[in-house]
C-alpha cells in the first residue's frame, strides 16, 4: 500500500472525520425524538412509540418516511426564497458548530497525530457563540418571510428570548475561562484532567470545573434550557432544537464536567476508544436531562420568561463573574 502524503493524508482523516460526525449527529437528531417519546411515556405513565420495529426503534424512519410524502402546504404571499432558506439556515448553524467540539484525545496513523476532533480552533468557545448567535436570523427570518404579521411577532419574540438568555449563557462562561485562562475547547478539557488536591491531601475529586464553577453552571443550563427552546422556555418549536440540544449538552460536558477525562483501561485500543465513550455518556446524561425536565415541568408564560433572564440570571452571571474575578486575582498575588 502507498504511503500518503501529509496533505493527502490530512485531507483523508479530515473528510472521514466529517463523515462519521454528521452521521452520529443526524441519527442522534433523529432518535432524540424518539427517546423523548419514550422517557415522557415512563414518566408520565402512558404509551410511547412501540408497533414500528422492536419497543419502536424504527419509528424516526417511519416519521422521515411519512414527511417525503406529506402535502406540503406555503401560504400565498411568502417570500420563497426566504420562506425555504430559513429553516435550512438554522440547521446549518447549528451543525457548523459541531466542527470544534472535540469529543476525544488523539489518534496516530502514519506516524501523525490526529485530534477527534473536525478542527481545533484557538478560540473555539468564541467561534461556537459567534455561529449560534446567528440563529436568531433564521427565527426572524422565518417569521418575517410568511407574510403575516402573526408569524412576524412570533419571530419577534422568539429572537428576543434568544438574545436575553445568550447574553446570560455568555455571562456564565466567562468565570471557566478565567481560571482555564484559554478559549480553546481542548485547553479548557485538558484543564480539568487530574483529580483536586488540597494542600497536600488528595480529595480524588475529578478536577471538573462544575466544582469550583456551580452558580456558573447553574446559569449555563437554565440559559442553555431557554435557548433551545425547551421546558419550562419553550414559547417557540422546530425540530432545529434537537440538534441545538447536542450542542449546548457537548459545551457544557466540555466546560464543566472534563469533556472526555474518565477512567483509562485495558488494552491501547480501548483507552484510545473510552474517552469517546465517557464524552458521549455526559452528553447522553444532559439530553436525558433535558427530556426529565420535559416530563416534569410546567411551562412559562413570556413575560415569566423574559424577567427571569434579564432580572435574575443575568445579574447572577455578573456576580459569579465578579467574585471569580476576586477569587483568581487572590490565588495569583
Amino acid at each position: 500500500m502507498a504511503t500518503l502524503s501529509d496533505t493527502e493524508l490530512f485531507l483523508l482523516v479530515t473528510m472521514i472525520k466529517i463523515a462519521v460526525v454528521m452521521f452520529v449527529l443526524m441519527t442522534t437528531v433523529a432518535y432524540l425524538s424518539w427517546l423523548e417519546r419514550k422517557v415522557v411515556a415512563h414518566i408520565q405513565s402512558r404509551w410511547g412509540p412501540y408497533l414500528v420495529g422492536p419497543h419502536g426503534l424504527l419509528q424516526p424512519l417511519a416519521d422521515g418516511v411519512k414527511f417525503l410524502f406529506k402535502e406540503d402546504i406555503v401560504p400565498l404571499e411568502v417570500d420563497r426564497v426566504v420562506y425555504w432558506l430559513a429553516p435550512f439556515l438554522s440547521f446549518a448553524l447549528a451543525f457548523l458548530s459541531i466542527a470544534v467540539i472535540p469529543f476525544g484525545g488523539t489518534f496516530t496513523i502514519q506516524g501523525r497525530t490526529f485530534n477527534f476532533q473536525i478542527t481545533d480552533v484557538n478560540v473555539g468557545l468564541l467561534f461556537i457563540f459567534a455561529v449560534t448567535s446567528l440563529g436568531v436570523y433564521s427565527i426572524v427570518l422565518a417569521g418575517w418571510s410568511a407574510n403575516s404579521k402573526y408569524s412576524f411577532f412570533g419571530g419577534l419574540r422568539s429572537s428576543a428570548q434568544m438574545i436575553s438568555y445568550e447574553t446570560a449563557m455568555g455571562l456564565a462562561v466567562v468565570g471557566t475561562l478565567m481560571i482555564a485562562g484559554t478559549l480553546s475547547l481542548r485547553g479548557i478539557v485538558d484543564g480539568q484532567s487530574g483529580t483536586w488536591v488540597i494542600g497536600t491531601f488528595n480529595t480524588y475529586l475529578p478536577r471538573w470545573n462544575i466544582f469550583v464553577q456551580p452558580v456558573g453552571f447553574f446559569v449555563y443550563l437554565t440559559a442553555a434550557v431557554a435557548e433551545t427552546n425547551r421546558i419550562p422556555f419553550d414559547l417557540p418549536e422546530g425540530e432545529a432544537e434537537y440538534s441545538n440540544m447536542v450542542t449546548v449538552s457537548c459545551l457544557a460536558t466540555l466546560l464543566f464536567f472534563g469533556g472526555w477525562h474518565g477512567p483509562l483501561f485495558g488494552p491501547g485500543w480501548l483507552r484510545m476508544l473510552l474517552p469517546i465513550f465517557w464524552f458521549c455518556l455526559k452528553v447522553f446524561c444532559f439530553l436525558f436531562f433535558y427530556i426529565w425536565m420535559r416530563g416534569t415541568l410546567p411551562r412559562f408564560r413570556y413575560d415569566q420568561l423574559m424577567s427571569f433572564g434579564w432580572k435574575f440570571l443575568l445579574p447572577l452571571g455578573l456576580l459569579n463573574v465578579l467574585a471569580t474575578s476576586f477569587v483568581v486575582a487572590w490565588l495569583s498575588a
